[in-house]
């Protein structure tokens, strides 16, 4: 009987039209059919107008090799030779041979038993085409890890010049009044130096910003270190990018580099912050060619997809406040800007062979935080290339950490214990020398026992932080009405509003500044000498946050939190969260109290 393959071809695909579904191509990709199927189905695929003669023989399931169940487990045991083998993943070479290969089983095989009422298909070797691509012989190159070389004598060092910052560097530092680095700058400086990746830790206010601002300008900017001829980089556009969660923060990091720059160079610095003229700031990137990009995610990403912002050669990239960096809100500006700052768009072969690390150790990532918790230690992994951890007076390889994950508590719902992570991280972050005081009153008495604080402990700049914008108004009028200066700050007032109160506060011409959460992170006032608390903080790291903006580099601080008799379980548990003493106190006739103080579990 004379059959016509493409016929053959159509009543198959009826058979399995109800469980299978496939594409025919020029070269048969049956991805979606199951092997057995598909192993089946391909030698009789159309091809074209070609057709074979059988000898009379009826069309059987045995014509389309499909076989009963003893068939497939009798033959799956025959062994086979090379040849064999190789012949049978070849496929027929001739007519005969196929036509051969359709008349079913060989004789002397058995035959079907009635028995076996199940069928099953002929497994078949799926053909060259459909095997996946050979990986790449090329040998993967070598992981090479940076040898950590650090004098701990550096870690004492007393001036800058023993740190081998640059002569120009040093001497702006020295016109600044900055005559001896922290323990903090101490460790980190000699670090970003030669090039490692770090997570720099240390507590609010220990001077973490200069940390990774002078490394990084003793080798960009007009105040670098003089370089042989032979080794001098001839590099243009942006060559660093400091990201900041908050414009007060960024701000804050520019007048910083500003300062040290000075006023002939200060343009080289460019800050890229939300609530400010977008136009305006991109202007002055086309005008000044800065080489030091400082900012909010939401801005930097924005100008950067409107590609306004070229930051593939860009040498340092610093998330300062990382751990805030790291929530949801910020997760799309980030990955692009991971994904665009020192990453050279590069369409060599080399560049896909050694895949994403390459590309990542073309920059330097510095990651900043008070605390570093399980989320930092992955970011940096992640992001870094054998990255360090930086804390004062210790320098370490980040894989050497054990930080201990995230996970829900399997004890007693009410227990007063955190996970351990959390605690350790906001205890790292207080400032050592502070005093830490509560005091209980009535919700409406708060003002008056701010007012009377004050006055007792002789504070003369002093923040007080509320949990919400709306009462801030109420308690700025309160206190001006009882002759005590006042001001608010928060995130609805404009960039230059923000500005302003700011620098009036700094001038002395305010003596409260009353805020939210928003200046909780980042805001540096060495001169504030008192924290109120007139809302409790949600917990204990952001307790920690508030009381780091008193006790800077080393100076004495006091934080006092202001609640109700109902609330003031809350800081005992913190006491306890935290493991330091904060006394409960009363303030009368100009003095505060201090009452016995509970142990301290």
């Amino acid at each position: 009987m004379r059959l016509i393959i493409g016929q053959v071809h159509r009543n198959v695909l009826a058979l399995a039209s109800s469980r299978s579904c496939f594409v025919i191509g020029d070269h048969l990709p049956f991805r979606m059919l199951s092997m057995p199927r598909a192993s089946g189905f391909h030698q009789t695929a159309w091809r074209g107008s070609q057709t074979f003669e059988d000898s009379g023989s009826t069309l059987t399931l045995a014509s389309l090799e499909v076989q009963s169940k003893a068939d497939y487990v009798k033959k799956e045991r025959v062994p086979q030779s090379k040849a064999d083998y190789v012949k049978k993943e070849r496929g027929p070479q001739s007519k005969a041979d196929y036509v051969k290969k359709e008349r079913g089983p060989r004789t002397g095989e058995p035959k079907p038993s009635s028995r076996d009422s199940g069928f099953s298909v002929k497994p078949k070797k799926v053909s060259s085409l459909s095997l996946k691509p050979a990986k790449s012989a090329l040998p993967k190159p070598p992981v090479v890890k940076k040898k950590l070389k650090i004098d701990e004598a550096l870690f004492s060092a007393s001036s800058f010049e023993e740190l081998g910052l640059p002569p120009l560097l040093i001497d702006r530092l020295n016109k600044e009044g900055l005559t001896s680095p922290t323990e903090v700058q101490s460790a980190s400086i000699p670090v970003i130096s030669q090039r490692h990746d770090a997570v720099i830790q240390s507590y609010t206010g220990s001077g973490k910003t200069l940390a990774y601002l002078l490394p990084i300008l003793s080798e960009i900017g007009p105040l670098k270190r003089a370089r042989e001829q032979g080794n001098s980089e001839k590099r243009s556009g942006i060559e660093a990018v400091v990201v900041a969660p908050s414009r007060e923060l960024g701000m804050q990091i520019v007048r910083e580099v500003e300062k040290i720059l000075g006023p002939d160079d200060k343009r080289l610095v460019q800050q890229l912050v939300g609530g400010a003229n977008r136009s305006r700031q991109e202007e002055a990137l086309k005008k000044n060619k800065p080489i030091i990009v400082v900012g909010t995610p939401g801005r930097i990403s924005e100008i950067s997809a409107a590609g306004k912002l070229q930051t593939h050669n860009c040498r340092f990239l610093v998330l300062d406040e990382v751990d805030q960096l790291l929530s949801f809100n910020y997760r799309e500006d980030m990955h692009r800007i991971l994904e665009h700052v020192g990453r050279k768009p590069s369409t060599s072969s080399s560049s896909h062979i050694l895949g994403p690390l390459a590309r990542r150790s073309e920059r330097q990532t510095i990651l900043v935080s008070a605390t570093v918790p399980f989320s930092v230690i992955r970011a940096a992994r992640s992001w870094g290339h054998d990255p360090v951890l930086v804390r004062a007076k210790s320098v370490v390889p980040l894989d050497s950490i054990t930080v201990p994950r995230p996970m829900l508590s399997q004890g007693d719902p009410n227990s007063d214990s955190p996970t351990m992570s959390v605690n350790q991280a906001a205890v790292d972050s207080l400032p050592p020398s502070l005093e830490h005081y509560y005091c209980t009153t009535k919700a409406h008495h708060k003002v008056d026992t701010l007012r009377r604080c004050i006055h007792a402990l002789e504070a003369e700049t002093v923040i007080a932080f509320m949990n919400n914008t709306k009462p801030l108004k109420d308690v700025v009028f309160k206190l001006e009405a009882r002759g005590m200066k006042a001001i608010e700050l928060h995130g609805d007032l404009g960039k230059l509003a923000r500005s302003t109160v700011l620098k009036k506060f700094k001038a002395g011409e305010f003596r409260v500044l009353v805020t939210n959460e928003l200046s909780a992170r980042g805001l540096d006032i060495p001169e504030c000498d008192l924290v109120i608390n007139l809302d409790l903080p949600t917990d204990s790291t952001h307790y920690a946050h508030r009381a780091g903006r008193t006790g800077r580099l080393g100076r004495k601080g006091t934080v006092v939190s202001i609640c109700e008799e109902s609330e003031a379980f809350i800081m005992r548990k913190m006491r306890k969260q935290l493991g330091v003493a904060i006394k409960p106190c009363e303030f009368t006739e100009g003095q505060i109290t201090v009452h016995k103080e509970e142990d301290v579990e």
